[in-house]
């Protein structure tokens, strides 16, 4: 956490990065050019985690989302979108000890970051629940599609934007119907707050970008020209996330969406 403070400060004196220069040269992405995009294949390895699975469908980790090297992550997740370097090792070295092994040693299949209650949580903004779909690399398609329909923003150039307010809105509304439809709903404080975390990717990382994330999230897949919205030097920390985090989290309203849950229980129904 110093190191991240230490970082954060450093953020607020430096020169941000050139718009086009965000990832670093001599890494994937550099100029807006991604490696190529390829679906995975029958037998490879995905997870609950969009970003993960777009770094695999490009080879910028492997390709099958097998046998990745945790020390090997760590930068990767830095140079591609921009996440400080003290958040890129604090979650790749959580993950590590959620799945009991070793960063340095260890190397771990995408899929077993589907561990329930571990990574992966109910209510997610893009996924049923594991006790309706135990399959977590399975996108829900209408979950996608519906938080991409639910911005309210724009930015400069008039393109729809997603803001924490969005996200709060369907954050409040996944909970209430997951609780009211999965008999086995669970979400302690810490995965609330996990999950606002997770949301907060959208307008912080994402820029809110409807039509970025159109891509990313319902095709797993890097829009050429992309770059990190962070343009900070040293990326994105996790001291000025903390700010957006619980902006979201703070502003969710279950109580909001009481009726739509009521209807989702008595139809018996997977929430749509």
């Amino acid at each position: 956490m110093s190191w991240d403070v230490l970082l954060t400060l450093l953020n607020l004196v430096r020169r941000k990065r050139r718009v086009g220069h965000v990832t670093p040269e001599g890494y994937p992405g550099y100029g807006g050019h991604w490696p190529e995009f390829r679906p995975p294949h029958e037998g490879d390895s995905r997870c609950c985690c969009p970003g993960l699975n777009a770094m695999a469908n490009h080879g910028i980790i492997s390709r099958s989302g097998r046998g990745i090297s945790f020390v090997e992550l760590t930068p990767l997740i830095n140079t591609t979108y921009n996440f400080g370097p003290s958040f890129s090792s604090y979650t790749v070295h959580f993950a590590s000890r959620l799945l009991k092994k070793s960063y340095k040693n260890d190397t771990f299949d995408l899929e077993e970051l589907d561990l329930h209650n571990g990574i992966e949580h109910d209510a997610s903004l893009f996924r049923l629940d594991t006790a309706l779909e135990p399959n977590q690399s399975v996108k829900h398609i209408p979950f996608i599609e519906e938080v991409l329909a639910s911005a309210t923003g724009k930015d400069k150039e008039g393109r729809d934007i997603i803001t924490s307010k969005d996200i709060s809105k369907i954050l409040g509304k996944r909970r209430a119907v997951a609780r009211a439809v999965n008999s086995e709903f669970s979400l302690s404080f810490f995965h609330r707050v996990f999950s606002s975390a997770n949301s907060a990717t959208l307008p912080k990382i994402f820029g809110g970008r409807v039509d970025d994330m159109h891509s990313i999230f319902l095709h797993e897949r890097i829009p050429d020209g992309w770059e990190s919205r962070i343009r900070e030097p040293y990326g994105l920390t996790l001291t000025h996330f903390q700010k957006t985090v619980m902006a979201i989290e703070f502003g969710i309203r279950e109580k909001d969406w009481a009726e739509a849950a009521e209807e989702a229980k008595r139809n018996g129904a997977a929430p749509v």
